[in-house]
């Protein structure tokens, strides 16, 4: 039996006492994979696993949660999107006792826009694309009948060259084998470019960037983590704290309270990223935040629900504040 069957057999099992499951399935082609909320068994045959899960269903989590009350919610998740889950489970957004965590091993997500470019160098047309498979090595794309082959590091999001953890963390199911640890990077590549620039030429490259936000809010919207929209202080009015005007200034001022507001908290699953529209190197400000957390708090987050979060404590003497040596 294939991962894929043994988890529908799975749900199919699991499913008379959960009011729904999330998972994926094959978007408007065979390029994309888009939401899927199973809620009966005829959805069940839907659903698909495999390099084009991208979207993270821990995003949905805190509302359905909270809209169904008593009710389950089964969540089919990725390595990243676990660490989600372990992130909310720690905030006490959503409870233990009301979600049914379905697990596998991930071999790594394919970037729809990378992969379409490389078809198209190999001088055939995306929209011919019939499937996509990768070993986490390397990426089959069959089109037109024809079976591509692409390195897997050349059509894969970065924050997937750079995963410590390819299975799902916390699970009552898990299907499958557990993929292990790939030697990767250590620091994402854009991360290690961006060190190297100077003050002056870090200011620079975000002011350009940040005139090119037009404040859309996908970001925001697509964050597993951003749980407060009905009260976010880039769209609250009494007290206004950031104006409507969309300048760098402002723009910059919004992202910089986004990305404090997720400081410990944010898993790099990259969906903010993946959901800007005018593809905004947003990642950059969550690992540089990432990297902080880790280097003063010694925390990777989303990777124990038993762990406080660092910035939901207080100790009056952290290991690496020496604030009394000043």
């Amino acid at each position: 039996m294939s991962m894929l069957e043994e988890l529908k057999e799975q749900i199919r099992t699991a499913l008379p006492d959960l009011d729904m499951v999330i998972a994926w399935e094959q978007g408007f082609d065979a390029a994309h994979g888009t939401p899927l909320f199973i809620r009966t068994e005829a959805d069940v045959d839907r659903l698909m696993v495999g390099p084009l899960s991208v979207q993270n269903p821990a995003t949905y989590l805190p509302a359905l949660v909270k809209a169904k009350g008593a009710g389950k919610i089964g969540v089919v998740a990725k390595g990243c999107d676990s660490r989600a889950i372990v992130e909310l489970l720690q905030e006490k957004l959503i409870s233990r006792e009301q979600v049914v965590i379905f697990g596998f091993g991930c071999n790594g997500c394919v970037s729809q826009a990378l992969l379409e470019g490389k078809i198209e160098e190999a001088g055939k047309y995306s929209a011919e694309l019939t499937g996509v498979e990768t070993d986490g090595r390397t990426v089959k794309a069959q089109v037109a009948g024809e079976t591509l082959s692409f390195d897997f590091n050349d059509v894969t999001f970065e924050k997937c060259l750079t995963c410590e953890y390819p299975n799902t963390l916390i699970a009552d199911h898990f299907v499958g084998d557990k993929v292990e640890v790939a030697p990767g990077c250590e620091k994402a590549p854009s991360l290690e470019e961006f060190e190297k620039l100077s003050q002056n030429e870090k200011l620079s490259f975000w002011q350009e960037q940040m005139r090119r936000c037009v404040r859309c809010y996908a970001c925001r919207n697509a964050c597993p983590m951003c749980v407060c929209r009905d009260h976010c202080i880039a769209t609250t009015h009494d007290p206004q704290w950031i104006s409507q005007e969309n300048n760098a200034q402002e723009n910059f001022m919004f992202q910089m309270i986004h990305t404090m507001h997720l400081a410990g908290r944010c898993v790099e699953c990259g969906e903010c990223e993946r959901a800007c529209p005018v593809n905004l190197p947003l990642m950059l400000l969550r690992r540089t935040m990432g990297e902080a957390v880790r280097n003063v708090f010694d925390y990777t987050t989303g990777t124990d629900p038993e762990v406080v979060p660092p910035l939901m404590t207080f100790k009056v003497e952290e290991e690496n504040i020496n604030e009394r040596g000043w």
